[in-house]
């Protein structure tokens, strides 16, 4: 769609307000609902936001002190959020759509821009654009496949979250129950169970376009999974952002609370991991050039699946960005716990797929079992670019598969930031102003969790109620 078309439809379908979303560093969306008398100038030049939203934590406390002369002198590039100045964001005109669960409502995806009209640094859509760019240059394409577990519970008492004498930042999440009682993977009967709230998932994603092929019921309580066809990265990392914020807003209103923090904070929890399949694709021919006849991965693929193990400590940072998600990294729990990789394994972090087939049109494939549902797209998955890339430009070898003595992975969030500000080829990747941008706002979370009294209330509230 073009920006004529949008208004065209809007006039005529009767819609009554537009949100115009964008994706912040946590890979959350915020929004402004604006008024189709506002529509013809937000899509011509967009609309403002205040500054610090770029520069928040999880609780949506900022990490940097915009309201001292030097409080951003160490970051050149965030100069433009000084005194919580606007910043703006301009619609992406592709991505109009009309939301199913809200009355006459729109949608539009926005990135940020600055006071010139380019793309914000701290923009993370633009980040991966960016890391997409490098591989253009050396005629690659990437395509991605996604398989997202996460939590889906029954709301039984909202006050909780409800009653203004509760009221507390971050609040309490509402008092839930679970839609089957897990530890049967794939049970019909716990599907059936769960039809309710998978079907309003289902209507969900059809009524948006998302590609969803399957929805499963996976092993933990009230645990279940989503999996999707295969796309070109930027277009996967658009659906990933949509369908967290749209399952959840659907669900809610349906009388459920969706989850996408790694360890929901019950007793016997299983863990939900981001499955993120990858491959090379030549943009002359289209051929999958992790395809080799005869080989487990071809030459490139090799360099590609090597350079994601080089620097898998760095990634974790992205791929794993809240404090309990490296409670998932343990024996014998279906998650990796080094950086190894393996043949159709599903205890390494790098599962190689169908590595046997002759053809140059198959899927074969690099899976990455590393991954948090709750980690931003954009910034994960550039993660792997500026990884694969290195490992291609250095010619970097794999070591043998299921390798036992691999190094092991970050034991918490500040090793993995440790990790991701020391990893050269990440710190040119993404730029070091980047990192440090993103490393701080992550080390306030991380300080705040640990002076708090009460741990596993702080996640509670911190991802629980609002993740």
């Amino acid at each position: 769609m073009n920006a004529d078309q949008i208004q065209r439809l809007v006039s005529e379908s009767g819609i009554e307000q537009v949100r115009i979303a964008w994706c912040d560093t946590h890979g959350e969306l915020r929004a402004k609902s604006i008024l189709p008398r506002a529509l013809p100038s937000a899509l011509k030049d967009g609309i403002g936001m205040v500054g610090t939203q770029a520069l928040k934590d999880t609780s949506d406390r900022t990490a940097f002190k915009v309201f001292e002369p030097d409080g951003l002198a160490h970051l050149p590039m965030l100069a433009e959020f000084a005194q919580a100045s606007n910043f703006m964001v301009k619609p992406i005109p592709e991505s109009f759509r009309q939301l199913p669960w809200a009355e006459k409502t729109g949608w539009l995806q926005a990135q940020m821009i600055g006071s010139d009209g380019h793309p914000l640094t701290v923009d993370s859509r633009s980040i991966l654009q960016k890391a997409l760019s490098l591989l253009e240059e050396k005629s690659y394409g990437m395509r991605c496949g996604l398989e997202i577990e996460f939590h889906i519970y029954k709301i039984e008492n909202a006050r909780p979250q409800t009653d203004p004498e509760l009221a507390a930042w971050p609040g309490l999440p509402p008092a839930v129950s679970m839609i089957h009682p897990g530890y049967r993977l794939l049970s019909e009967r716990w599907l059936d169970r769960a039809d309710e709230p998978l079907q309003i998932v289902r209507k969900t994603c059809a009524a948006l376009g998302l590609p969803l092929t399957s929805l499963e019921v996976e092993f933990g309580p009230s645990q279940v999974e989503a999996v999707f066809e295969v796309q070109d990265a930027l277009a996967a990392a658009d659906s990933m952002v949509l369908f967290r914020s749209a399952a959840t807003q659907a669900l809610q209103r349906a009388g459920y609370h969706a989850s996408f923090m790694c360890r929901p904070p019950f007793p016997g929890i299983m863990s939900s991991g981001w499955h993120l399949h990858q491959s090379l694709v030549d943009l002359e021919t289209g051929r999958n050039t992790f395809t080799a006849s005869g080989e487990t991965l071809s030459e490139v693929g090799q360099h590609w699946l090597a350079g994601l193990l080089a620097h898998a400590q760095g990634i974790c940072a992205l791929a794993n960005p809240t404090l309990d998600a490296y409670e998932r990294f343990r024996p014998n729990a279906l998650a990796p716990t080094r950086a190894n990789w393996g043949i159709d394994s599903r205890s390494a972090m790098l599962r190689v797929i169908n590595a046997d087939s002759h053809s140059a049109s198959s899927a074969t494939r690099i899976e990455n079992r590393i991954g948090s549902p709750l980690a931003n797209p954009y910034l994960y998955l550039a993660s792997q670019i500026h990884a694969g890339l290195d490992g291609v430009a250095r010619k970097l070898q794999p070591p043998r598969a299921e390798d036992d003595q691999a190094t092991a992975l970050p034991a918490s969030l500040k090793d993995a930031l440790t990790a991701l500000q020391t990893d050269t080829a990440l710190s040119e990747g993404f730029g070091e102003q980047v990192l440090t941008w993103y490393a701080q706002i992550k080390r306030q979370e991380i300080a705040r969790h640990d002076a708090a009294q009460d741990k596993l209330d702080w996640i509670r509230r911190e991802y629980f109620s609002r993740f």
